[in-house]
């Protein structure tokens, strides 16, 4: 499967949306190139501002600026939205409801950089503050619809932001509240979300082709969720559910679907896969989903497991189902 790559959509979005919307400002916390708005920066100084690298000030500031009317985008990696200035995001943005909007880029393993520079448990941490959205982009229509997705929402956002060349798989941009459905089979549900999609993808072209019907879903809102729109999906599924992310199984959204199935005593099967209570060391990105099981290897075997079925599918049959140049050409991205 052949997909498009698109470069660097989030800068030209961005630049879209701010230039329609005045009362948009860009904020900067030293990270202006790696966060796809030196553009912006070079060409827009009026609605530009560079906080530093001083992410608990900036975090303040934000709330100023959406107290006075404002609505302030804040482009930092996605660890430094909330690791260190969880104070200030409580106190002067998600507990007054600022409309402040918290662009996070390089999600999860999407870095070499290490913990330091990877957000692993962000929607974990984010999912449990009152008053916030969060929101996740799978490919480069969704980044390119992103900013106007946020910028719909009355109250603080977080959005997981991809970066560089990201892949076109669907046509349509975010719709704040509803997950995309990309197939509706009745053996497996398949929940995933970000990058992981683009392994379901293949995984799916595998399972499909050893006679497994699969119902796939891709989740771009994370926060509000349609709880109720989820248990039709799951209950019209034989064998259970198998969740699959760029993120710590705790918080994420195995916890989600996990919640869900506990609070209406749904009696399927569930798999969590992703992050097992462990920090990811550096390396490339299709390393790093090797090793620490976020790849269609790893959705092939979870679904083995919640169908208690060996489907004899190998590697040359996901191989033979690669979306091309997703991982195959791209390089690891730097900081």
């Amino acid at each position: 499967m052949m997909v498009e790559m698109v470069s660097r959509p989030y800068e030209r979005a961005f630049e879209k949306h701010a230039l329609a919307n005045p009362d948009v400002l860009c904020l900067s916390a030293d990270l202006t190139s790696s966060c796809e708005i030196d553009r912006f920066r070079d060409t827009h100084p009026e609605q530009f501002l560079s906080l530093g690298m001083a992410e608990q000030n900036m975090m303040s500031f934000a709330g100023g600026l959406g107290l006075a009317g404002f609505r302030p985008f804040i482009h930092t990696f996605g660890v430094f939205l909330y690791r260190r200035p969880y104070d200030q995001l409580m106190a002067s943005v998600a507990y007054p409801r600022r409309k402040v909007r918290l662009m996070g880029f390089l999600p999860g393993i999407t870095t070499p950089g290490g913990m330091t520079h990877q957000a692993i448990e962000d929607i974990s941490v984010m999912r449990s503050i009152p008053n916030m959205t969060v929101l996740e982009t799978g490919d480069a229509t969704e980044v390119e619809s992103i900013c106007e997705a946020a910028d719909s929402i009355d109250g603080p956002v977080y959005c997981r932001v991809l970066r560089g060349s990201v892949p076109r798989l669907f046509d349509t941009p975010i719709q704040v509240g509803r997950m995309r459905e990309l197939a509706l089979g009745d053996d497996v549900l398949i929940v995933t979300s970000g990058i992981t999609t683009e392994e379901a993808l293949r995984a799916r072209a595998a399972l499909e082709g050893a006679g497994v019907s699969v119902r796939h879903l891709h989740l771009n809102t994370i926060k509000p969720f349609d709880a109720a729109a989820m248990l039709d999906h799951i209950g019209s599924v034989r064998h259970g559910v198998v969740t699959l992310e760029n993120h710590v199984t705790e918080g994420g959204i195995g916890s989600l679907l996990a919640e869900i199935m506990a609070d209406n005593g749904t009696g399927k099967r569930l798999v969590r896969l992703g992050l097992k209570d462990t920090y990811a060391h550096g390396g490339s990105r299709p390393y790093l989903m090797k090793h620490y099981g976020l790849d269609a290897t790893a959705l092939v075997a979870g679904v083995e497991r919640v169908m208690g079925a060996a489907l004899d599918i190998g590697e040359a049959d996901l191989a033979a189902a690669r979306i091309e140049a997703v991982h195959s050409t791209v390089k690891a991205e730097g900081l």
